[in-house]
């Protein structure tokens, strides 16, 4: 089987660096959080990466943090402020939560993003060396948040779309990257949380990625069969993406319509997507990106993964497989809870 270099690089970016946060200076007494609102001072985030939250409410409310699934007691000092200090935390984006008497919630001094199912607070810790994350001085393209009708769930579905600066300007027709969310996010995690406009913008400035449009979709269509990772499960949003989305984005946009220019990818639950889906519609794409997917381990139903019987001929028609697509990345990201990450190496031929 053969990995080749990506048609699209920001695959391969967005795999390896994942969710990054701002870069900034942290002094000893720290930086509000780049996710505050109104540059509100709490969340703060000190130089060890530990943050300290801290907010104001009655004698009797007994609140936590519950930051990564680890809780925090707060305590109240005499000015009636509730604080506490979390531990040193790896840099990039984690949900939060407030707990108040066992209730969690938003915290309001946080901007908002739907993630874990719910809408829920966020942290984003501070990385060195992360511009490409950062609005630059470039040409910047556009999200545009549409609708389309969904003929699969009779309604209309949410769908955000990036178009490259140059878009506005010609006639010219792109590629297009279809980007899948994990489980407990939606569409607008790659646009929000991923940041993916920003990247995008920068990288195309340089050089280094090529023109294209992204779609972000809500894959997150109610199967008809059982859930997790199967065929079955897959049936309903293969049928959502194929029929409706796709349909849509071509007669919407300026895309190439072609399965040469056109790429699935996802994170966890959109990698296993891309894999039931992406890899078994060779007529529809030629370029499929997985990025810590538990479809083959590391989750309840998993452990019985069969390549072969998922992926026909990608173990005994290999020729066959790679004439198919262009490009097949697969990758786990270092911070992965459930899989060994995959270390940074060359493209290789196996």
């Amino acid at each position: 089987m053969k990995n080749t270099t990506l048609l699209i690089p920001v695959l391969l970016l967005l795999i390896c660096t994942g969710l990054q946060a701002q870069p900034s200076t942290v002094t000893p007494e720290g930086m509000s959080a780049p996710t505050n609102i109104n540059q509100a001072g709490y969340p703060r985030i000190l130089a060890d990466n530990s943050v300290v939250f801290r907010f104001r409410g009655p004698e009797n409310c007994s609140p936590q943090i519950d930051l990564c699934g680890k809780k925090y007691d707060m305590k109240r000092d005499s000015e009636g402020f509730w604080t506490v200090k979390s531990d040193p935390q790896v840099p990039g984006f984690h949900y939060y939560f407030l707990v108040v008497n066992g209730v969690s919630c938003a915290d309001p001094a946080s901007e908002s993003f739907y993630g874990c199912g719910v809408m829920s607070s966020a942290i984003d810790i501070p990385e060195k060396g992360c511009e490409l994350f950062e609005p630059q001085d470039v040409p910047h393209g556009q999200v545009r948040e549409m609708k389309y009708f969904s003929k699969k769930t009779n309604s209309w579905r949410p769908i955000l779309v990036y178009t490259p600066a140059s878009y506005e300007k010609g006639k010219k027709k792109y590629p297009v990257v279809y980007i899948h969310h994990g489980g407990g996010e939606d569409h607008r995690g790659w646009m929000q949380q991923g940041r993916t406009a920003t990247i995008l913008d920068n990288l195309i400035s340089r050089g280094e990625a090529e023109e294209m449009i992204v779609v972000s979709v809500n894959s997150n269509v109610p199967s008809e069969g059982r859930g997790g990772y199967s065929n079955e499960s897959m049936a309903a949003y293969r049928a959502e993406l194929l029929e409706n989305v796709i349909p849509f984005v071509d007669k919407t946009f300026r895309t190439k319509a072609d399965r040469r220019y056109r790429a699935m990818c996802g994170l966890s639950m959109g990698g296993g997507q891309t894999l039931y889906i992406g890899l078994n519609e060779p007529s529809t794409f030629a370029h499929a990106g997985m990025f810590s997917t538990g479809a083959f381990g590391g989750i309840r139903g998993a452990s019985d993964f069969d390549w072969g019987k998922v992926v026909p001929g990608i173990l005994d028609n290999p020729e066959g497989f790679n004439r198919n697509f262009t490009t097949f990345f697969l990758s786990c990201g270092e911070q992965d809870p459930r899989i060994d990450y995959t270390p940074g190496r060359k493209t290789e031929s196996i």
